[in-house]
C-alpha cells in the first residue's frame, strides 16, 4: 500500500513539474513572440534575404564594381527610405543615410554603438590598436596621436616631407628636361605615402620588402578567417608576423635611446619629436604597452599609405577632366613659387596654408570618390532612431554616399565643383575622413602630403592621363583598375 502511495505521489509530482515547465516554456514563447512582434512593428523596413547569407552577395557584387551606392543602397532607399534593414555577412544590419544619421551614430560612439570590424581585420590590424579601444584607453592613445599629427605637431615636418617628395619625383617622374615617361600614379603614390610615414614619423628606412609585406596584409584584411596554407588570410598572417618582428626591434632600439638620453638629462624638444618617439615615451611612462605601440604603428601605416594615395590619384583624375579647374590650381601654385626667394627653396607651413583652392579640389575629388565607403558599428543596447528600434547586437552601417551623393546636401551631386568647399561644410555632411571620436587621427598629415605632392608635381612637370576613362574598382579598397598611368615629363 505504501509503495502504491509513493508511486502515486511521485507520478503527481512529475506531472506537476512537467506542467509547470510547459507553462514556463509557453510563457517565454509568448513573451518572445510579443517582443518579436513589437520589434517587427518598430524595426526599419527592408529585406533580410536568405538565412545567414542575407543580401551579402548583392552587397559584394556592387562593392567590387565600386557601385555600392548605385546598385545596392540607392534602390533600397527608394523602396524603404533612408533607414533600412538587411543581413550582411551573417549579421542583421541597419543601413543609415544622411547627415542626421551620421551625426547620431558617429557622435554616440562608446555610448550607444561601438566599432565593429571583421575578425580578420582585427587580427591583422592589431587588436590592441586604437580602432579596438574605447573609453579611457581610446582617449590616451588618441591624445598621443593627435599631439603629433596636428598642424602644430606637423609644422616641423614640412621640409622633411618636401625632401622625400622631391626625391620621389626625380626617381619616378624623371629629372632630365623633356624626358617623357609613363608611370603608375596610384602605385608610386602608395609607396611615397609609405615612405613619408616611415622616414618622417617612424625614423626608419622605407624598405621595398616591408612595403610588400603591408600589401600582402591588405589583401587579407576582409578575407574569410581561414588560416590554412594558401589562403589570403594565411598569407596575410605570415606577412603580419614579419612586420611585427621589424617593428618590435625598432621600438626596443628607440626605447634604449630615449632611456639613455633621460639618464643624462637630455631629451628632444616636444615640437621636434616624431610619432615613434612619442609612442615609445608613453610606453616608458607606463601609459601604453609595447604591443599597443606596434599595433598602432601598423594601423597608421595602413591608414596613411592607402587613403592618401587614392586621394592623390582621384585629384589628378579630376584635374585632367576639368582643365579650367587645373588652370586655377596651377595659378595658385605659381603664385606660391614666385614668392620664394631662392630656386628650389622648400615650402613652409605658411605656404601650405595658402593652398586653399587645391584643398577644395582634393576634397571635392574624395567627395565623389571616398577612400573609405563607410564603416560598421554594433549596437550595445536597443537604439531608437528615425522612428525605428535597432535591437541590441545588430550592426549599423553608415556610408559616405548617404550625404556625398545626395541632392539634400549637394546641388547636382555627381558634378565636379570644387567651389562647393569655399564655405565651411558640416563634418557630418562631408565624411570622407569619418567623424566623431573616431575621426581620422591622421587627417592633417594626409592633407599635408596631398598638398605638398600636388605643388611639387604641377610646378615641375607636365602630365596627362593615359586612360582618361579608367574605371575605379574595389580590391578591397577603391583603386584605379590599371594603376592610373600618367605620361609625365619635367618642365623646361
Amino acid at each position: 500500500m505504501a509503495d502504491y502511495i509513493n508511486f502515486a505521489v511521485t507520478g503527481l509530482l512529475h506531472t506537476f513539474l512537467a506542467s509547470l515547465i510547459g507553462i514556463l516554456v509557453l510563457f517565454m514563447l509568448r513573451k518572445h513572440r510579443r517582443k518579436a512582434r513589437a520589434y517587427e512593428k518598430l524595426m526599419p523596413p527592408g529585406e533580410m534575404g536568405i538565412p545567414w547569407i542575407g543580401e551579402t552577395l548583392d552587397f559584394y557584387r556592387a562593392l567590387q564594381k565600386n557601385r555600392l551606392f548605385e546598385d545596392f543602397i540607392a534602390p533600397r532607399i527608394k523602396a524603404h527610405g533612408k533607414t533600412f534593414k538587411t543581413r550582411l555577412m551573417g549579421s542583421p544590419t541597419v543601413i543609415v543615410n544622411g547627415a542626421e544619421a551620421n551625426r547620431f551614430f558617429l557622435s554616440n560612439e562608446f555610448k550607444l554603438v561601438v566599432s565593429s570590424w571583421p575578425a580578420s581585420s582585427v587580427q591583422l590590424m592589431g587588436k590592441n590598436s586604437i580602432m579596438e579601444k574605447s573609453g579611457e584607453q581610446h582617449r590616451v592613445v588618441r591624445s598621443i596621436l593627435t599631439s603629433c599629427l596636428s598642424n602644430k605637431g606637423l609644422e616641423g615636418l614640412v621640409p622633411k616631407i618636401c625632401k622625400v617628395v622631391k626625391d620621389h619625383l626625380e626617381k619616378n617622374w624623371g629629372d632630365k628636361p623633356q624626358e617623357e615617361r609613363i608611370i603608375s600614379l596610384y602605385k608610386t603614390a602608395k609607396f611615397l605615402s609609405f615612405r613619408i610615414m616611415c622616414e618622417c614619423q617612424l625614423e626608419m628606412e622605407a624598405e621595398e620588402e616591408l612595403f610588400e609585406c603591408f600589401e600582402k596584409v591588405l589583401e587579407g584584411i576582409f578575407s574569410p578567417l581561414v588560416n590554412l596554407p594558401g589562403t589570403s588570410f594565411w598569407r596575410a598572417k605570415r606577412a603580419r608576423a614579419e612586420i611585427e618582428k621589424i617593428l618590435v626591434k625598432l621600438v626596443r632600439q628607440k626605447r634604449k635611446v630615449i632611456e639613455e638620453e633621460q639618464a643624462v638629462g637630455g631629451a628632444a624638444a616636444e615640437e621636434t619629436r616624431t610619432l615613434l618617439s612619442r609612442l615609445v615615451s608613453a610606453m616608458i611612462r607606463g601609459e601604453i604597452t609595447e604591443v599597443e605601440v606596434v599595433d598602432n604603428i601598423v594601423l597608421l601605416i595602413f591608414a596613411a599609405h592607402d587613403t592618401s594615395s587614392f586621394a592623390i590619384a582621384m585629384t589628378f583624375k579630376m584635374l585632367a577632366q576639368h582643365q579650367s579647374c587645373y588652370s586655377l590650381l596651377l595659378q595658385e601654385h605659381s603664385n606660391i613659387s614666385t614668392n620664394k626667394t631662392k630656386e628650389g627653396e622648400d615650402l613652409t607651413m605658411e605656404d601650405v596654408m595658402k593652398m586653399n583652392y587645391t584643398w577644395q579640389v582634393a576634397r571635392e575629388s574624395v567627395r565623389l570618390f571616398p577612400p573609405i565607403f563607410g564603416s560598421f558599428r554594433r549596437a550595445t543596447s536597443d537604439i531608437e532612431f528615425d522612428g525605428f528600434t535597432i535591437p541590441q547586437g545588430w550592426k549599423v552601417l553608415w556610408t559616405a554616399y548617404g550625404t556625398h551623393f545626395s541632392e539634400d546636401y549637394f546641388k547636382d551631386p555627381m558634378k565636379f565643383d570644387p567651389n562647393r568647399f569655399e564655405e565651411p561644410i558640416s563634418p557630418y555632411i562631408f565624411v570622407a575622413f569619418g567623424g566623431g571620436p573616431r575621426v581620422c587621427a591622421g587627417y592633417q598629415l594626409a592633407k599635408m602630403n596631398i598638398l605638398i605632392f600636388v605643388h611639387l608635381a604641377v610646378t615641375n612637370y607636365n602630365w596627362s592621363l593615359v586612360q582618361p576613362n579608367e574605371p575605379i574598382v574595389m580590391d578591397p579598397l577603391p583603386l584605379p583598375s590599371q594603376g592610373m598611368p600618367l605620361r609625365v615629363s619635367p618642365k623646361v
